[in-house]
């Protein structure tokens, strides 16, 4: 049976609830590789409550640093809004502060890993998730256009570095096959702890909306699926099997959304008047806007400005695809080749790739 935490919260006492949450699923942390993971979609200030609060990560990076890991890491790949920008997102939205000076740009560095080959032979996944012992992460409690709520499962969604996220909801082409192909991303490293930041929750269509609500709560658990399955019952979800990748992810082994298997530690009081996206994922499906952008972002190739670059050759060597050669005394991409994780733009320290 899994167990999931339930804890009264607001951004002065999330400390208390934080260090309750390693309490009650302890982990052992003492010289070991740390990545915690907060869910950064893209630029924004931290009352948009689009992204963790900055005050959530800084309480488990506080707590995680009296644990002694022999490093600790903080980063996220931001969504298709931000792409080629991580530094700039954790800036933005405080979250570089709240890093405690643990912040690494995890978009620099990939690897190519096998995938599912129903949706594609392999993907590129950052370095620093891969080499981690142990993930933390740290998910937002929001709805989602596409997948209905936005919690512990979709948050791996940012262990994918670059435009490869935009592709894979090509790829996908419709709600339900990208919410089991979600599952496939999520199986690729699944983290070790889940804290949500559950203090300023969205609701409508995320997740972006503007529609904010007091919900005052931090939720932790070792298993995504109930977690997710209780996130999915706060917000007047009554059967989490509705929710397509909750579904996937149960009938895979990863974990059992069930009232019966799953042990509360706290109190569930769902929401009233909880405004959920359609359950089929139709608002974004159905919005041409969207999905022109979406298409756009796959369109993405870096390019090597001729008045930055000094031929350094720093994105040929951190390329995992080989993607990139010099063409006379520029860096050039073989479009063929390019698996759009944008680690060269990343890397490049002249900022000389630009998205073209």
């Amino acid at each position: 049976m899994s167990r999931v935490m339930i804890q009264p919260a607001d951004f002065t006492t999330c400390q208390e609830a934080v260090n309750r949450a390693f309490d009650l699923f302890p982990l052992e942390i003492e010289g070991k590789k740390v990545l915690v993971k907060p869910n950064v979609l893209r630029t924004a200030k931290a009352e948009e409550a689009i992204t963790t609060h900055p005050a959530v990560l800084e309480a488990v990076v506080a707590r995680l640093e009296s644990m002694n890991p022999a490093e600790l890491v903080v980063g996220d790949n931001p969504g298709v809004f931000t792409y080629g920008a991580n530094e700039k997102a954790f800036r933005d939205t405080g979250l570089m502060e709240a890093s405690r000076g643990h912040y690494l740009n995890i978009g620099a560095e990939s690897r190519e890993v096998p995938f599912n080959p129903a949706f594609r032979e392999t993907l590129s996944v950052s370095k620093a998730v891969l080499d981690a012992d142990v993930i933390v992460s740290l998910p937002k409690f929001k709805t989602h256009g596409l997948t209905v709520l936005s919690g512990a499962v979709k948050n791996s969604f940012g262990i994918l570095p670059g435009a490869q996220k935009a592709g894979l909801h090509k790829l996908a082409g419709e709600p339900g096959r990208f919410n089991d192909l979600l599952v496939e991303v999520f199986k690729l490293r699944v983290p070790d702890l889940y804290i949500v930041d559950g203090i300023v929750g969205m609701e409508g269509n995320g997740p972006a909306s503007t529609d904010l609500r007091d919900v005052g709560l931090i939720l932790a658990s070792d298993n995504a699926v109930a977690l997710d399955g209780i996130i999915a019952r706060l917000m007047g979800v009554d059967d989490p099997g509705l929710v397509r990748f909750l579904a996937t992810a149960q009938k895979a082994g990863l974990g059992e959304y069930g009232e019966a298997a799953t042990e509360i530690i706290g109190e569930l009081k769902p929401i009233p008047d909880f405004k959920l996206p359609p359950m089929g994922g139709e608002s974004i499906t159905r919005s041409t806007q969207i999905q022109e952008f979406i298409e756009s972002r796959t369109q993405l190739r870096p390019q090597a400005d001729p008045d930055k670059c000094t031929g350094c050759g720093a994105c040929i060597e951190q390329c995992p695809a080989s993607a990139l050669a010099f063409d006379e005394e520029l860096p050039k991409v073989d479009p063929d080749k390019c698996i759009v994780c944008f680690c060269c733009q990343e890397m490049c320290p002249e900022q000389a790739m630009q998205l073209q």
